[in-house]
């Protein structure tokens, strides 16, 4: 039979699934979780469940090994600028195939297995991302100017029209979200998928965002996981280097949510299995929630 504590676990949730009811929550899917089988059946199942317990939600998911793997395989070399992959034609034509296609589907079909009933989509369909080329600077060595770099086509999103999610959602199936975006000339643009949930999550004004990282979330200076953090702490943190490295962008990426019209946004290690619903429905969670 269940334990008391199964019991005790499910009451917990009782308050939280009654406050999420109706409303939508957008998961940024990526990292290690999308790579470990067990993890991805998680996942999936996860998804499910919020859809089934009445909350809507919307992923958007990366990618990057799975695209270095076929690079790999079709001898493309692959090259990095500040976090970003420079993109030629060639490089385009793979990251659309398998973002696209083979990881978009992929998920597709896990979420099915799961009990689920997702569509795959690309920021393209529906014109639902629209994007500009983006320009990276390099800083230059000792008094040498800054660099300009061109990273082809590696795009921002300059708009975001979420008629087709909605459309989706209203209907009962879980939108999932390749991030490619679409130029005013048709150009295709490989965008960072954190910024496409971001974007999303601020259009379709999310109650929670949700980006699934493979670190707890956000620590102090000993290391130690904080687990609530609002917009003022986050600028200090960063201002007195207490925060460095790739963890910056990501609560940059969350600032510009909350300042969208986002309700909350949590940054949870989605290497724990079933971290979504830990972080969504206990009392304290397991990652840091990011607040105005």
């Amino acid at each position: 039979m269940p334990s008391q504590n199964v019991a005790d676990i499910l009451i917990e949730a009782l308050p939280y699934i009654r406050q999420f009811a109706g409303s939508t929550i957008v998961v940024k899917y990526g990292g290690h979780a999308m790579v470990d089988e067990q993890l991805k059946m998680d996942f999936a199942r996860d998804i499910t469940l919020l859809k089934y317990i009445g909350i809507n939600p919307v992923v958007v998911h990366g990618g990057g090994p799975q695209i270095n793997e076929v690079m790999d395989r079709m001898g493309i070399k692959t090259q990095f600028v500040r976090g970003m992959r420079l993109t030629d034609a060639e490089t385009m034509d793979v990251v659309e195939m398998v973002l696209g296609g083979k990881v978009n589907k992929s998920i597709v079909a896990q979420i099915a297995q799961a009990g689920g009933r997702a569509v795959g989509i690309t920021g393209k369909d529906g014109g639902m991302v629209s994007a500009r080329k983006m320009t990276i600077m390099k800083e230059g060595a000792g008094d040498a100017p800054p660099e300009i770099i061109d990273p082809g086509l590696v795009g921002e999103v300059t708009h975001v029209n979420p008629d087709i999610l909605k459309t989706l959602t209203d209907r009962g199936f879980i939108p999932v979200v390749a991030p490619v975006g679409v130029g005013e000339n048709g150009e295709t643009y490989n965008i960072n998928a954190d910024v496409v949930a971001c974007r999303i999550a601020a259009a379709l004004g999310a109650f929670r965002l949700i980006l699934l990282t493979d670190v707890d979330g956000v620590l102090d200076r000993d290391k130690k996981l904080i687990h609530s953090i609002d917009t003022g702490e986050v600028r200090r943190m960063i201002s007195d280097e207490s925060i460095v490295g790739g963890m910056i962008p990501k609560l940059e990426y969350a600032l510009s949510a909350l300042s969208g019209g986002v309700g909350k946004c949590h940054i949870i290690n989605g290497t724990r299995r079933h971290s979504l619903l830990l972080e969504l429905f206990t009392d304290q969670g397991i990652g840091t929630e990011v607040l105005l």
